[in-house]
């Protein structure tokens, strides 16, 4: 039995009843949802105003040439668009979501806001044909209300405020209003077309309809331009816009069940719907229209009347006097109204003409906002994150709705549609060329994120689309397709410079990293030269020994100075231990030590190894770097401070690195700097990668601009001039371009040997040449004592005995240095301190200080007695030191001369 407290609890915590699961959002299928969405997009204000016109000017045959080259791009179009829509999940979004998923941020960020635009524009258009009809009713009825003008502004704003209500409403409102739009223009279709086999009254025949006749269908196949606008392209431009709803479906693609499915099935089968719809139309009234009528009942006449004119004399009306005049109010080339007059019942036209132009505005409506939204959440660009908000359900866009009302106002207070056409025309040409040209940019680059399932796709036919669109931009208007094209290549260009940290499997980074993967094959049949060194097809390309790079951030400066934008530069990295503790750690690393590369503005490569130790990594990385002709020779590296403290191996084998790159045919560079290259010691080693992007930028001396110092080049051995050219090329870059450089050659100038007296001409052409005399002078006291204290804790001290012996006394400490090997590189002991003191003396204020690398020879010079060399040659000087040494490989111009 339970006790109270049990029961107490129980009671206390029983559920109050199953929670009511949350509201799902409405899902439409690929009937509803695409293809009526998209027929009534395309049936618009056009079908009803202006087809009759535009067959009266052009004629039958090239209004079918329009209509059909309207529909060869945008079927191309919609091919595309079916082919993005089967290549991944698709999300709401629409247009922009699906190319900029697909294809990257770079194109569906330009694509998005032009389409989102055009079609805020296109919402002024279907409004304001449902205003002029509005306004031609009222003006048969003398009931305007200001004047026509106006009238068409007024009821424009009125209604466009409307449609906004119901798209707030949300979609399955707006669905169900699209879908009564949809069944009034199929009723007015019927209507029209049984009022054409109707016989036409007194009336009708009066504003020029005669039913079915082969000579007014004769007279209306071919063209009669009339107006400004009386050219195939000014009528296609106007024309164009009635078939730009295909993407009306794909808009909406968060509100699809099945997206992949519905968009190519919905979008195709209502493109050819419209298609039929428009050429039996253009046919239809063509053949039962004269083009000019007067529409009074008093032009009957009787057959063979003198003075009468035209294909209306022949059937009992004289229209003459108008069309002389160009005074007629009626007929095809006149009356924009044609088809409600032909109809069986002229009130269904009109609803019909309602329903097109509301339905169409509405689907622009919604449209535009959707495809902002998406575009707004992805920051791809900036001040218009505000319009990404989503309410309710279905995540509406509500402040996007607010937008596009206040673009399409403006539009329509221009009140002419004949002026709004061509906009949006331009407008949905450069998208549809932008969405076909990127389909096929995809294609042929093999974009990572381009795997469509659609197979009536083709990347030639999206390229003829892309081109077709491009041609007729210039053909109707060529200054409007230069102000299309230029927004797009600002808005193109923003995303390619901001780069926005997104990744999608962009065509453009899959175009440049097969561009670069054919020109690095394509090095490999480029000969070596000397001029190549400055083109950066060749040196100088640096492997930098960095360790982690933002643990030796002045290192990474000095070498990413002179390489950037001329030549290879990767920072290397050894992981010291076995492969299972230390491939983990690679693998969290590699990506923040990239991204700080990146952060700092440094164009390098960062690759690591795994080793068991040092050297034998740096062998690894010497042989393994690079690619084809795009392979490092110059090891750059760090001076090892430590030396006289460190355990003697790891000095064996920094020495031995040395040796290991000129073994290889590799440059070498060693940097000093006063307080040291090794900054881990003084920030928290972190092993986040996202940790060591944000942690704070180290600043160094390569970061800020060095004035008018000195760049100081002691060019003591002819190792192919690279001790020359690094100083030269670091002097080119603009912190350093106020430098003069110095190059000081050592020795009597007298006795310099015939090639160096050759090439001393040339040195004026790249910096000031100098003469230190220091290859006789004499070593003050106190700095050759200073060297011999240096030495002393590794002197093996054996009293000159033979070598055999020698050998025996460094069985295990192959560092120590004999009194024989002291002895016999006196000579080089003392240029060493020799060379320190004409640094201190010439270089102390100088900006940088290049010298040639002194060599020990490989198993004849200890490595600490090389180490010591190097400290005093360059120690108690306050300029960074570089030595550098070339593998004896020419990189002066004037050595090919």
């Amino acid at each position: 039995r339970s006790n109270g407290l049990t029961d107490g609890a129980s009671e206390e915590g029983e559920p109050e009843g199953p929670k009511a699961p949350p509201p799902q959002p409405v899902r439409f299928g690929w009937v509803k949802g695409v293809m009526i969405r998209c027929m009534l997009n395309i049936w618009g204000v056009i079908l009803y105003l202006r087809l009759p016109w535009i067959t009266a000017q052009a004629g039958i045959a090239l209004t079918w040439l329009i209509i059909l080259m309207s529909v060869t791009v945008t079927t191309i179009t919609g091919l595309s668009i079916s082919a993005i829509s089967t290549n991944g999940k698709v999300k709401s979004g629409g247009t922009y979501f699906l190319i900029s998923r697909s294809l990257g941020p770079e194109l569906g960020g330009s694509i998005g806001l032009i389409f989102a635009f055009a079609n805020a524009v296109a919402v002024a258009m279907h409004t304001v044909g449902f205003a002029e009809t509005v306004r031609d009713l009222l003006q048969e009825h003398n009931s305007l209300i200001v004047d026509p003008t106006n009238d068409i502004r007024i009821i424009g704003v009125v209604t466009v405020t409307v449609l906004l209500g119901i798209s707030l409403a949300g979609m399955e409102w707006e669905a169900k209003a699209q879908v009564l739009f949809f069944l009034v223009i199929l009723v007015s279709f019927i209507n029209y077309l049984v009022g054409t086999v109707i016989p036409a009254t007194a009336e009708k025949q009066a504003k020029g309809f005669f039913n079915y006749r082969a000579d007014i269908f004769a007279q209306n196949f071919v063209p009669n331009w009339r107006g400004p606008e009386g050219t195939f392209f000014g009528l296609f431009s106007i024309f164009f816009p009635s078939a730009t709803g295909i993407l009306a479906g794909a808009n909406i693609s968060g509100d699809l069940k099945d997206p992949a499915v519905a968009i190519p099935k919905g979008t195709l089968m209502a493109i050819f719907w419209t298609t039929v719809s428009y050429l039996v139309i253009s046919a239809t009234i063509g053949a039962c229209v004269v083009r000019d009528a007067s529409g009074s009942l008093n032009d009957t006449v009787g057959a063979g009347a003198l003075g009468c004119e035209g294909l209306a004399c022949g059937l009992g009306w004289n229209f003459t006097e108008c069309a002389q005049k160009q005074s007629c109010r009626y007929g095809l080339s006149n009356y924009y109204q044609s088809m409600s007059m032909v109809s069986g019942f002229g009130p269904l036209i009109t609803a019909g003409i309602f329903g097109a132009t509301l339905s169409s505005a509405l689907a622009c409506l919604v449209s535009a906002p959707k495809v902002f939204q998406c575009l707004c959440k992805d920051q791809l660009y900036p001040l218009i994150g505000f319009f990404g908000k989503g309410y309710g359900k279905n995540s509406e866009p509500i402040r996007g709705y607010i937008l596009t009302y206040a673009i399409a106002v403006g539009f329509i207070l221009i009140a002419e549609l004949n002026s709004i056409a061509p906009i949006i025309s331009n407008f949905f040409l450069c998208s549809y060329a932008l969405i076909n040209f990127s389909c096929f940019h995809a294609s042929i680059t093999n974009s990572p994120g381009w795997r469509p399932s659609f197979r009536y796709y083709s990347k030639w036919a999206a390229l003829f689309g892309a081109t077709v669109s491009v041609v007729i931009m210039f053909l109707l208007t060529w200054w409007a397709a230069l102000i299309a094209f230029g927004i797009v290549i600002f808005l193109l260009g923003y995303v390619l410079y901001k780069k926005p940290d997104v990744n999608w499997g962009s065509s453009v980074q899959a175009s440049s990293y097969n561009l670069a993967l054919n020109y690095s094959v394509g090095l490999s049949e480029v000969d070596e030269h000397v001029k190549n060194y400055r083109q950066a097809l060749l040196p100088p390309q640096c492997l930098v020994l960095t360790g982690p790079p933002n643990f030796r951030p002045a290192l990474v400066d000095f070498v990413g100075t002179f390489t950037k934008n001329l030549s290879l530069m990767i920072c290397g990295n050894v992981l010291i231990g076995s492969r299972k503790q230390k491939m983990p750690e690679s693998r969290l690393t590699s990506e923040g030590h990239t991204k700080w590369l990146i952060k700092r503005k440094i164009k390098a490569f960062y690759t690591d190894v795994v080793a068991e130790d040092l050297r034998s990594g740096v062998q690894i990385l010497i042989q393994a770097s690079g690619l084809g002709k795009m392979r490092p020779n110059i090891l750059a590296l760090g001076y090892k401070r430590n030396w006289q403290t460190a355990h003697p191996q790891t000095v064996e084998d920094y020495v031995g690195i040395l040796h290991d790159a000129f073994d290889f045919k590799y440059g070498v560079c060693l940097m000093r700097m006063k307080e040291g290259l090794d900054i881990s010691r003084m920030m928290q080693a972190h092993m986040d990668p996202d940790a060591l992007v944000a942690g704070q930028q180290a600043s160094t001396v390569f970061q800020t601009g060095q004035g008018k110092k000195t760049i100081d080049i002691y060019w003591l051995f002819d190792d192919g001039g690279l001790t020359l050219l690094i100083p030269y090329l670091l002097g080119r870059k603009k912190r350093w371009g106020k430098c003069k450089i110095r190059v000081f050659v050592g020795g009597q100038i007298n006795r310099m040997d015939d090639e160096r007296k050759a090439d001393w001409p040339h040195f004026p052409r790249m910096a000031e040449a100098a003469w230190a005399p220091f290859g006789d002078a004499v070593c003050l006291f106190c700095s050759i004592k200073r060297f011999d204290d240096l030495i002393a804790p590794f002197r093996l001290n054996d009293g000159f005995k033979d070598e055999v012996v020698v050998n025996e006394m460094r069985h295990d400490c192959p560092w120590k240095i004999s009194d024989e090997e002291v002895n016999k590189n006196r000579a080089k002991s003392l240029r060493q301190v020799r060379l320190n003191e004409i640094l201190l003396d010439y270089s102390r204020d100088a900006a940088l200080i290049a010298i040639t690398l002194p060599i020990g020879r490989k198993g004849r010079c200890p490595s600490s007695l090389y180490m010591a060399w190097l400290e005093t040659l360059s120690q108690d000087l306050r300029p960074p030191v570089i030595l550098t040494r070339g593998n004896q490989e020419n990189v002066l111009t004037f050595y090919c001369q």
